[in-house]
C-alpha cells in the first residue's frame, strides 16, 4: 500500500482497491501464463532448443497431441501456445459439462473456419473424463484434420482413452517443476511490471522462497497462488509496518494446505501400492514407512492395505519366517478393532516387520508350479495305496492296499509315493537359503536320507491298511 494510501486509511477514507481486488483483476497465475516458448519454465526435456516437440510447436506441425502431466506442470499453458504458433483459433471443450450436442456445434464453426483458412484447435482439459461416446464422436475429425485436438489429463492414458483415439495422439509426459524452475517464476512475478508485481517494491526473502518452492509440490499454479495469498496478507499488514517484504512467516500463514498426491481410483492408487510392496520387498522399512503413510494421508483404505500386506507375507517372506503371516494378520485385525488413527500404528508395525524379515518367494512359486502341472495333468489318477477304502468293493478293487501308516514307524515317516505316476519325482517346492527355510532344508534332507538309508538296506517299513 502506497504511503498516500495508508494517508487516506489513518483519516478514515476508504482505500483504494489493492491489486487483487479491482473488478475483473485476473488471478497472478493467469496473468504471468507465458505468451512465447521462451517464457516456459521447467520442461526443459520437452522444450529445449532442437527437440522435436520444440521444433514442431515452431513450425506449427504438432498435429494432435496429448499432455499428461501433474496439476501446474504446463499442460493448458502449452496449448494455448501451439494454438498462437499455428495461427489456429483456440476452442475448450469441458470433459465434464459439454456432450457431444456442444461437439458438433464446434466442428460446423471447424468447417467454416477451415474454408476462410483458420485451424480449429480443441482444448479438452481433463480428458480422461471423455466418456466412450463423447471419444468416438472426436476420431473422425481428429483424423481428418478438421481439429487439432489437444488434451490435457493428469490419468494414466492408457487406462482411461480408447485405443482408437490414442492412436491418434502423440503422448508427451510433462513433469512436475523443480523448486529452481518455481523460484525462476516467483522472480519473474516480482520483477514484472506488466502483468506481475513489479513496481510494487515488494520483496521475497531467501528462506521465503525457499519454503515457497518446497510447498509448491512442482505445481506453478499453487506457488503463483501463495504468493498472491501472501501479498494480499502483507497489504493488510501494511498500517502496522512500512516494510514490503515478504518474509518467511508471512509466506507461512498464506500457505494453503499440502495434500497428498494420490488418487484412490486413478494411477496413484497402483503406483504407490506398487512401490509399498517393492519396498517390503527391498528389505527397506523407511521407504515402506513413507509409502504407507503417503497413502494413508491420501485417503486409501486402511484395510485394503492390510490385505495387501497379508498378501506380501505369503508372497514375499513365506516359510524364510512363518511368523510374518501372524504379524500382518495382527495387524489388520488390530486395525479393524481400533480404527484410525490407533491401528495405524499397528499396520507401520507389520510393515517394519516384514520390510526387515528374510525373504523367500519358493512356496509362491511352488504353489505356481503346482497349479502349471494341474492344468496339464488334469486327470492324473490317485495312486491306489492313498485311496479312501471305505467299501469293501472298494478294498477288493485294491483301493488302499500297500498304504504304509507314517506312525507306525518311530521316526513317523516312511517312503511311499504320493504323487500320479504321470507326475512322480517332481519337485515344485525347493526351501530357501535363508531364515526359517533353513530349517525346513534340513527336515526334508533328514527325510530323503532316511529315505535313501531304507532303499539300500532293503526295508520294508510296517503297513498298515486302516488310515
Amino acid at each position: 500500500m502506497a504511503g498516500a494510501e495508508r494517508t487516506r486509511h489513518a483519516r478514515g477514507g476508504a482505500p483504494e482497491p489493492g491489486l487483487f481486488e479491482r473488478p475483473g483483476a485476473a488471478p497472478l497465475a493467469a496473468r504471468l501464463r507465458p505468451r512465447v516458448l521462451e517464457e516456459v519454465v521447467g520442461q526443459e526435456r520437452l522444450l529445449a532448443p532442437g527437440q522435436p516437440l520444440r521444433v514442431a510447436i515452431e513450425r506449427g506441425e504438432t498435429g494432435s497431441i496429448l499432455f499428461w502431466g501433474p496439476p501446474g506442470s504446463g499442460k493448458t499453458t502449452l496449448a494455448r501456445l501451439i494454438a498462437r504458433y499455428v495461427q489456429g483459433e483456440f476452442v475448450p471443450f469441458s470433459a465434464v459439462t459439454d456432450g457431444v450436442p456442444r461437439l458438433r456445434e464446434i466442428v460446423g464453426d471447424a468447417e467454416k473456419r477451415r474454408v476462410l483458412g483458420t485451424r480449429t484447435v480443441l482444448f479438452v482439459d481433463e480428458i480422461h473424463r471423455f466418456n466412450r461416446a463423447q471419444q468416438d464422436a472426436l476420431l473422425p475429425h481428429v483424423e481428418s484434420g478438421l481439429l487439432t485436438l489437444i488434451g490435457a489429463t493428469t490419468e494414466n492414458p492408457s487406462f482411461e482413452l480408447t485405443g482408437a483415439l490414442l492412436s491418434r495422439l502423440r503422448v508427451f509426459v510433462l513433469d512436475p517443476l523443480d523448486a529452481g524452475a518455481i523460484a525462476t517464476l516467483v522472480d519473474r512475478a516480482l520483477a514484472d511490471a506488466e502483468r506481475g508485481l513489479g513496481g510494487s517494491g515488494i520483496t521475497l526473502a531467501d528462506d521465503a522462497r525457499a519454503l515457497l518452492a518446497e510447498h509448491a509440490d512442482g505445481d506453478a499454479r499453487r506457488a503463483l497462488t501463495v504468493l498472491e495469498a501472501a501479498v494480499v496478507l502483507l497489504d493488510s499488514k501494511a498500517g502496522e509496518a512500512a516494510s514490503r517484504a515478504l518474509t518467511r512467516e508471512i509466506v507461512t500463514a498464506a500457505l494453503q494446505t499440502r495434500v497428498a498426491a494420490y488418487d484412490k481410483s486413478g494411477e496413484q492408487h497402483f503406483n504407490l501400492i506398487s512401490a509399498y510392496h517393492k519396498s517390503l520387498r527391498g528389505s527397506d522399512p523407511q521407504a515402506a514407512l513413507y509409502w504407507l503413510a503417503r497413502m494413508i494421508e491420501g485417503g486409501e483404505d486402511p484395510m485394503y492395505i492390510a490385505r495387501r500386506t497379508v498378501r506380501f507375507a505369503t508372497e514375499d517372506v513365506g516359510l524364510a519366517d512363518p511368523r510374518a503371516l501372524q504379524v500382518a494378520l495382527a495387524a489388520r485385525d488390530a486395525y479393524h478393532f481400533l480404527g484410525s488413527p490407533e491401528g495405524e500404528l499397528a499396520l507401520a508395525e507389520a510393515a517394519v516387520y516384514l520390510a526387515t524379515a528374510p525373504k523367500s518367494n519358493r512356496v509362491y512359486a511352488a504353489w505356481g508350479a503346482a497349479l502349471e502341472a494341474a492344468r496339464t495333468s488334469p486327470a492324473a489318477a490317485v495312486p491306489l495305496a492313498i485311496r479312501n477304502a471305505p467299501t469293501e468293493l472298494m478294498k477288493e478293487l485294491g483301493y488302499g492296499a500297500g498304504y504304509q501308516y507314517a506312525h507306525a514307524v518311530p521316526e513317523a515317516y516312511t517312503p511311499q509315493e504320493y504323487l500320479p505316476d504321470a507326475l512322480r519325482g517332481a519337485e515344485y517346492y525347493v526351501p530357501g537359503e535363508f531364515g526359517f527355510e533353513k530349517e525346513v532344508a534340513k527336515r526334508l534332507a533328514w527325510w530323503r536320507g532316511l529315505r535313501e538309508r531304507m532303499d539300500a538296506a532293503g526295508e520294508t517299513p510296517f503297513a498298515q491298511d486302516d488310515a
